[in-house]
């Protein structure tokens, strides 16, 4: 019988043949890379949703883009999935040394500082083969949501020392960039690029609030917009019930009926 993987990287090849899929014989790795960062959040999704059959599936479609991009590479001439699969492998077995060695490690923590001591062993060679010398930040992907990868960035700088000491001084300083796009938009001119600089400014120092306070900024902005889709839903479904849509109300009373769907999530929690 055909090992799962070894089906699935056939029936990719097949896609990808002369005579397969016209769609899938017209991807690459740029216009397939969006759908891979949407599969790994719909497995975020099922996780947080606990929903373990959904989260098989969409283990699935994640594990399809590796494949996809793989077969591509192996057409190029690059490498191909069983050299994706060494790779992590080998990385697994050296980042734990205190499993495949005579190493030991006493608990959690002293796993993950022999893990940062080896990535930053690695980001050195890495720069040195390019002949520049090695940031810590170096390999904070930039790829990611911009709102996790500030939070990122500012852990990292905080590890040697470059950080604000307390929670007061990060407010202050939020406050700063308020005031300083405040500015902005008060001026005569409003000039956009001035505006566009001072907002990121200002949701950058948001973003370090929410470290300091120990929240994951991104999954607090995901639960919010949850919040808002539920609460606009509700304005929707009783309008409609009442033979109207949002542009037939008013805000004043678009606003009573988010106070009412506020109230009632509250009365839930509470119940």
């Amino acid at each position: 019988m055909t090992a799962p993987i070894d089906r699935l990287l056939g029936i990719m090849a097949r896609l990808r043949a002369p005579d397969g899929c016209p769609w899938d014989r017209a991807q690459d790795f740029a216009s397939i890379a969006p759908y891979t960062i949407e599969e790994a959040y719909e497995v975020d999704d099922a996780i947080r949703q606990g929903d373990m059959g959904q989260l098989r599936e969409e283990l699935g479609d994640l594990l399809l883009q590796v494949v996809f991009h793989a077969q591509m590479a192996k057409e190029d001439g690059h490498f191909d999935f069983d050299a994706v699969a060494t790779a992590i492998s080998d990385k697994l077995v050296e980042r734990h040394p205190h499993v495949f060695t005579d190493a030991t490690a006493e608990n959690a923590e002293a796993v993950k500082l022999t893990w940062e001591e080896l990535k930053a062993a690695e980001r050195a060679r890495k720069a040195e083969a390019k002949g520049r010398t090695a940031s810590i930040l170096d390999d904070v992907g930039r790829a990611l949501p911009a709102l996790m990868r500030a939070e990122k960035l500012q852990k990292r700088a905080a590890h040697v020392g470059f950080d604000w000491p307390d929670t007061d001084q990060v407010i202050a300083k939020i406050e700063e960039e308020l005031a300083e796009l405040k500015h902005e938009l008060a001026a005569g001119t409003r000039n956009a690029a001035n505006i566009h600089e001072e907002m990121g400014d200002l949701l950058f120092a948001l973003a370090n609030l929410a470290r300091h306070l120990k929240v994951d900024p991104e999954l607090a902005l995901r639960d919010c917009n949850a919040k808002f889709e539920r609460r606009f839903t509700y304005i929707e479904s009783t309008l409609a019930a009442d033979g109207r849509a949002p542009d037939q109300a008013s805000l004043e009373e678009m606003e009573a009926l988010w106070q009412r769907a506020k109230s009632e999530e509250k009365l839930k929690k509470s119940a």
